[in-house]
């Protein structure tokens, strides 16, 4: 088993920064691990990924160059540095994990990003 807590949410102007946690404990050999996140009204999506062995990193498109998905495997936390932010980025992120990067999930922060 493996929990999952995320931190760092909160509300933001268009152009400023935050950083989310998520906290890992049980049984951290995950594989992968993944921040996702969902805007009110629309189907969840994947918005970065890291594969914990190997650092290997995957982004979605439209959070390239802007989103930095990262670990500390001392501190058993997943981060993500999320700059320059928009409006279109207001959603609950959630934190995931396992083989595929979504076994196990987060309670979600929020993040909201107004113009």
């Amino acid at each position: 088993q493996v929990q999952l807590v995320e931190s760092g949410g909160g509300s933001v102007q268009a152009g400023e920064s935050l950083r989310l946690s998520c906290a890992v404990s049980g049984d951290t050999n995950v594989g992968c691990m993944a921040w996702f996140r969902q805007a009110r009204g629309k189907g969840r999506e994947a918005v970065a990924r890291i594969y914990t062995s190997t650092g290997s990193t995957y982004y979605h498109d439209s959070v390239k160059g802007r989103f930095t998905i990262s670990q500390d495997s001392a501190k058993n936390t997943l981060y993500l540095q999320v700059n320059s932010l928009k409006p279109e980025d207001t959603a609950v992120y959630y934190c995931a994990a396992g083989s595929n990067c979504d076994k196990y999930w987060g309670q979600g922060t929020q993040v909201t990003v107004s113009s």
